[in-house]
């Protein structure tokens, strides 16, 4: 089952690069359309500002991550030995490389994995966590995290926060462009112009103004559905619902984190930001954590 997990995430790698770049390509034909009169010319723009941009990223998406999240890097087990020791013994049991570790100073008990891959990945965990909860909770929380390096979800994720954040480029870079006057052009090559052109046109804005909100639901429901795989995979490493069990209700109650990176919500084990239920869960960074822990009481 592990490596038939492993597989399938792979695939859905590619299928959220094909959809992410078909939405590109229709963001991109879009804004072509209104500022410049040119499907082909916008698209060819998002995709070469995309692949630019997602290439760094995900090149380098540890280092992008954790400075986002001010995280900082300990490089033995004398910085922080309970930390390192859990680290290492759950790379162990999963059959992974040992992570580069980092600490975030934030009272808010939290954490996450990123990477481009198990030989490329980190684990990062707040000063909150280390200070509320004990051996066995950190435990269940770093099988969680193994549980998405093993299973490739940390490439996931990486891909789709680098996508969702290039598309959000690409429309706020348009906007401020149209504000300072560009789509002067675009307007009076069009006066006179069909109805035809007019529909385009109502198109096209429409799509400039949905396809980050797209990207946001697509990025957010992936990450919900790792969750629960993450959960599930944390058990199968310890042996021990209970303490992952312990560690989400700890962290359930806690504050939110003070500065995270909002891009990055959607990787740590808990919503950082501690928002309320948004409207049919499309906005929520992670299934409710009353949902998981009923089912890690019933394994």
């Amino acid at each position: 089952m592990l490596y038939e997990q492993i597989a399938q995430n792979k695939r859905r790698t590619v299928y959220v690069m094909v959809g992410f770049v078909l939405l590109l390509l229709v963001i991109g034909s879009a804004i072509g359309y209104v500022f410049w009169n040119s499907l082909v010319a916008g698209a060819v723009m998002a995709l070469v500002f995309a692949a630019v941009y997602c290439g760094i990223m995900i090149s380098n998406s540890t280092n992008v991550v954790m400075q986002m999240n001010h995280g900082h890097e300990i490089t033995s087990a004398e910085q922080a030995p309970e930390l390192w020791h859990v680290v290492e013994d759950m790379a162990l049991v999963a059959k992974v490389p040992m992570p580069r570790v980092f600490i975030i100073d934030d009272p808010s008990p939290n954490a996450f994995a990123t990477g481009n891959n198990p030989e490329h990945a980190a684990v990062a965990a707040t000063s909150g966590i280390l200070e509320r909860l004990n051996r066995e909770e950190l435990e269940g929380v770093m099988a969680h995290e193994m549980t998405h390096v093993r299973n490739y979800d940390i490439r996931l994720q990486t891909i789709a926060l680098a996508l969702a954040a290039a598309i959000s480029m690409m429309v706020n870079f348009v906007t401020h462009y149209f504000w300072w006057g560009g789509g002067r052009r675009r307007d009076n090559d069009n006066e006179g112009g069909g109805w035809l052109q007019v529909i385009m046109l109502v198109i096209s804005i429409l799509a400039v103004i949905l396809g980050p909100l797209a990207a946001t639901i697509a990025q957010l429901a992936l990450s919900r559905n790792r969750e629960y795989l993450a959960d599930a995979g944390a058990v199968e490493l310890t042996r021990n619902p209970h303490g992952l069990i312990s560690a989400l209700e700890k962290i359930s109650v806690a504050d939110p984190m003070k500065a995270p990176d909002a891009s990055s919500a959607a990787l740590y084990i808990a919503d950082p930001f501690k928002k309320k239920r948004s409207f049919a869960h499309l906005f929520d960074t992670h299934p409710p954590m009353a949902d998981r822990i009923d089912r890690l009481e019933h394994m």
